[in-house]
Formats: C-alpha cells, sequence, structure tokens
C-alpha cells in the first residue's frame, strides 16, 4: 500500500501547504471505448499533474463518466493506456489500482455507523487495529466531524454524509482520488460550501485528484485545469482563466459561463458584423467567425455615444429588465441584435437602471471581444 497522500493530524492552520509528498501524475494515453456504433471515448490523451485538481467538465453524454470509470477500471477501454506513476494499469481490477473513489450518491454502507464506513477500507487492507482507529480518528479530523464516529448514517445530513464518502475514500492513503458528481445531490447553498471545502482539503492532501461535473461553475470553482469533453473527445484543457478567456471554439465560449454568441466576418484584416465594423483585440484569419460577449463585460453608454477606436456601441431598446438579487440583467434589443447587460447595484444604482422599452446603449470595449471558431 503506498504512502501518498497521506492524512496528517498534525496540520491545524488551513492555509498550511499541500501535507502529501510524493503524489503521482496520471497520464492517459489514445483512450477509446464504443458501445455498438456509439463511441464514448474517441481516442482520449491527458495528462494529470502530480497533486493536480483536474475536472472533466462537459454535457451529459460527453464521456467524463466514461473516462473516470476507465481510470477506477470499472469500464475496460478498447484500447488506450492508463498509467499511474509510470505503470500502465489499464489490466489491472478495479481493487489493485489504489485510487480512492468518491461516488455521486455516497454509497455508504447504512448498516454501518460513521467510523465503520470509514473504517472499511482499512478492514479490506487488514491493518492492526490500533492503526485503523487511529487513521480514523485523523480522517474524521480532517473533514471535521470529530466525536461522529457512532453516529449512524441515516442521521447525517447532506453535507455531513458528503464528508463521510470523502474521509472514507482518502483514509487508506490512495495514489489518486476520482470523484464522480461529488456535490449534485446537495443544494445550491450547500453546494457552494463545500465547493471551498473540497479546496481546502486538496491543498492540505495534496492527492492528485480527477472529478466529474457537469456544472461549470463548479469546475472553475475547484480546479487547477479543466478539461472540457464533447462527444467523447477532449475539446480544450486549460486552467479556469484560460477557458473563460480563451475558448477555443463557440461549443466552449457557450458552455463555459452566460455568453451571447454573434456570427460575424473577417475580412483582409476586418471584423464585419452585418455591414458594421468592430472593433476587436485581434483580428482572426479570413472567414466566418463568432463573436462572445459575456453580459458582465457590456455596460451602459449614453444614447447616441460615439463608438470611437476602443469601444463598440450598440444601441436599442430595453425589452425586459430581470432583478436578481445584488444585480439586474437587463435585456436589449439592439437593432435585432439580442443583447444582456448585468450591472451590480450598488448605492442608489436601483434609481439609475433603465425600464422596459427605454433607449439604451451597451457598451463593449474592444479588449473585451473574444472572437472564436465557429463550432
Amino acid at each position: 500500500m503506498g504512502q501518498h497522500g497521506a492524512l496528517s493530524a498534525g496540520v491545524e492552520n488551513d492555509d498550511v501547504g499541500t501535507v502529501a509528498t510524493g503524489a503521482p501524475g496520471v497520464a492517459l494515453s489514445g483512450l477509446r471505448k464504443s458501445y455498438g456504433a456509439f463511441a464514448a471515448l474517441a481516442d482520449v490523451s491527458l495528462d494529470v499533474r502530480p497533486g493536480e485538481f483536474l475536472t472533466l467538465l462537459g454535457p451529459s453524454g460527453s464521456g467524463k463518466t466514461t473516462l473516470l470509470m476507465t481510470i477506477a477500471g470499472f469500464v475496460r477501454p478498447d484500447a488506450g493506456a492508463v498509467v499511474i506513476g509510470g505503470r500502465d494499469i489499464v489490466s489491472l481490477p478495479p481493487h489493485e489500482r489504489d485510487v480512492g473513489i468518491m461516488f455521486q450518491n455516497y454509497a455508504l454502507f447504512p448498516h454501518m455507523d460513521v467510523g465503520q464506513n470509514i473504517a472499511y477500507p482499512l478492514k479490506l487492507r487488514k491493518l492492526p487495529n490500533a492503526e485503523i482507529a487511529e487513521r480514523v480518528s485523523q480522517a474524521l479530523s480532517l473533514v471535521r466531524l470529530d466525536g461522529l464516529e457512532r453516529r449512524k448514517v441515516q442521521d447525517l445530513s447532506g453535507g455531513q454524509k458528503q464528508r463521510v464518502a470523502l474521509a472514507r475514500a482518502t483514509v487508506f492513503r490512495p495514489r489518486v482520488l476520482l470523484m464522480d458528481e461529488p456535490l449534485s445531490a446537495l443544494d445550491k447553498k450547500l453546494r457552494e460550501q463545500m465547493q471551498l471545502e473540497l479546496r481546502r482539503l486538496h491543498r492540505k492532501l495534496g492527492m492528485t485528484t480527477i472529478c466529474v461535473t457537469h456544472d461549470q461553475r463548479e469546475a472553475l470553482t475547484l480546479s487547477d485545469r479543466v478539461a472540457v469533453m464533447r462527444s467523447g473527445r477532449l475539446v480544450q484543457l486549460g486552467t479556469p482563466a484560460e477557458l473563460y478567456e480563451q475558448p477555443t471554439d463557440a461549443f466552449v465560449a457557450d458552455f463555459i459561463g452566460d455568453s451571447m454568441l454573434v456570427p460575424v466576418r473577417s475580412e483582409a484584416g476586418r471584423v464585419w458584423l452585418g455591414d458594421r465594423e468592430l472593433h476587436v483585440r485581434h483580428t482572426p484569419a479570413p472567414g466566418q467567425h463568432v463573436l462572445v460577449i459575456r453580459p458582465e463585460r457590456l455596460t451602459l453608454a449614453e444614447a447616441g455615444a460615439d463608438s470611437g477606436g476602443d469601444v463598440n456601441i450598440f444601441s436599442g431598446k430595453v425589452t425586459e429588465c430581470v432583478y436578481e438579487g445584488d444585480s439586474v440583467l437587463l435585456h436589449g434589443d439592439c437593432g435585432g441584435l439580442a443583447l444582456r447587460v448585468r450591472l451590480l447595484l450598488g448605492n442608489g444604482a436601483a434609481a439609475r437602471i433603465p425600464r422596459q422599452g427605454d433607449a439604451v446603449a451597451f457598451a463593449l470595449c474592444r479588449q473585451d471581444t473574444i472572437l472564436v471558431p465557429q463550432a
């Protein structure tokens, strides 16, 4: 049994760096898996860095869960390799791969109490009782459930069950931690709290972690890097900022964040929206492209304002005003172009927000223009 990702009861400060040392990377090479004519994985290659938190993100049917289960050993690929710490484990059964798995529904044993659930993988490995007790205590402390060893599983809240499942998945000190939609069963507020908790735990454990989610905001919050999948293929790999600011195509731009996709064309070093020239940060190669507009990057301008050379002005009327608590989302019709602008509501800002039917001008700075190829 490896010593990677070791739990440590001696760490008290959440800001302390990672505890684990020697966490291995995961190298996926040429993975393919088909079910009849359906290609669940189509030649997927991906390197996960040692100690990294990487999220597999994509819509239903994109292949992200199949890829995770292939790493775990529950799916046997038709071709390709899964290398952990320099060893190809593709032919090994799940229990010999030394990976921890946290399932979507937690998969806790209802007839066992909290301590017994966490101790289960240690008993399978026939560790001495004294070591089992010590590790269970450390794991409970790590997930902030001290003193709940004898609590029945059915008496736990959703967030507590999630913590128990995480403690069980890491208590035997696996080389890699896999998580399948770990927060999907929680309500919105608790899910957001647990996102921060997972980041804290990852910093402490230093364990190479691969997580699956379809929630793009969750992926951006949790991850060092995100791998976006579509139709069994990896379409973009990057940091959250890279995916948001530099999407590779219209699919990624639409899937990551709130966005409006506007068809444009590039000709002779100039970019056109219909018969209007746009001021853009970078001019793409000639052809058809998509302008990606994020609502928070638009601002309000005075009606009739001059676009100048550093800003694009879109004039029209407000069609809808949606109050969102700390912000308001204005929908506008700008000569047939539907735009949305999200405005934060500061002191007295509500009185200055245009109403439905008012003339409005939306401004988009040159530096905020994102152009991508059509998907």
